[in-house]
């Protein structure tokens, strides 16, 4: 016969937390609360932080631009925003090809006129839009090198090219072209004839017909070229939008070996006569002192 005991079905125990287990739940809570508080409190200073480096980068190394008219089509469109290398400069000389970016302060006039913010909130967001490359500047443009200090820069030859130096431009590869009609530009409607002088380049936009370049500032006391001093640096890559995204070679028409030669020869013969001349009188000094009894 089975005892109550024997039939009976033990009861299930509840767990029940030791103090130890509750007193280590409150502590990761507390340190969860404090990586929080932690986080919020750093927050401001890793964006303060962030912006700063980014000013540093942008005044001496890299800068973003926004593209806000279609003057380089098709090479950049509207709405683009392309990163602009501001050492590579200091290591070689400006190269026909080039899409460079200048400031055309008391050069040239704005290309694009932009509406002064109406506040200073305005003012300010402006400020930093134009800072990351997301606004437009109306003082910067973005054109092609065509002719450096001393190239002779000319349209058109019998066949409607622009050359340099004597040497033609096959530009189809870079020159706008309609999506529609696919009708290219021609390289240029206006006949122009110049020698860019030292110090100066000779600059124009891929939209031909579209371009305010150095052919429509004949008339300034430039002659339409640029200073090279006001160039801030050279367009080598399209960030955005990200369907875009590529680099900006120098087209191979500028890397014919005949422009060299021809440049290096279109270079004025007076400097380097003047500094032969300059240096007879030394030479004919050291050489009396050396034969002075």
């Amino acid at each position: 016969m089975r005892s109550e005991a024997e039939g009976a079905v033990p009861e299930e125990k509840e767990p029940v937390d030791s103090a130890d287990e509750t007193a280590d739940d409150s502590e990761e809570d507390g340190k969860r609360k404090k990586k929080q508080g932690s986080f919020w409190k750093e927050l401001p200073v890793l964006i303060v932080v962030a912006v700063v480096l980014a000013l540093v980068i942008k005044a001496f190394a890299v800068q973003a631009f926004y593209i806000p008219s279609g003057s380089m089509e098709n090479t950049l469109q509207v709405g683009d925003r392309v990163l602009v290398n501001k050492i590579v400069y200091h290591t070689r000389d400006i190269a026909r090809g080039d899409v460079i970016v200048f400031n055309g302060l008391d050069s040239w006039d704005p290309e694009v006129q932009v509406a002064e913010p109406g506040n200073p909130v305005s003012k300010a967001l402006r400020a930093v839009g134009t800072a990351f490359g997301v606004a437009p500047n109306e003082k910067d443009y973005i054109k092609r090198v065509i002719g450096i200090p001393g190239d002779h820069v000319k349209c058109c030859d019998a066949q409607g090219r622009v050359t340099v130096n004597g040497v033609p431009l096959d530009e189809k590869t870079y020159l706008f072209t309609d999506p529609v009609t696919h009708e290219q530009n021609k390289p240029s409607n206006d006949p122009f004839d110049v020698t860019v002088k030292p110090g100066q380049l000779w600059v124009m936009g891929d939209h031909r017909e579209l371009s305010y370049d150095s052919r429509s500032h004949r008339g300034d006391p430039g002659g339409g070229t640029i200073p090279i001093d006001r160039v801030i640096g050279r367009a080598f890559v399209i960030v955005w939008p990200l369907d875009r995204l590529g680099t900006l070679p120098i087209p191979s028409t500028f890397k014919q070996p005949a422009l060299e030669k021809a440049g290096a020869a279109a270079l004025p013969a007076a400097p380097y006569a003047l500094g032969i001349l300059c240096t007879l009188p030394f030479a004919y000094l050291r050489r009396r002192h050396h034969y002075k009894p």
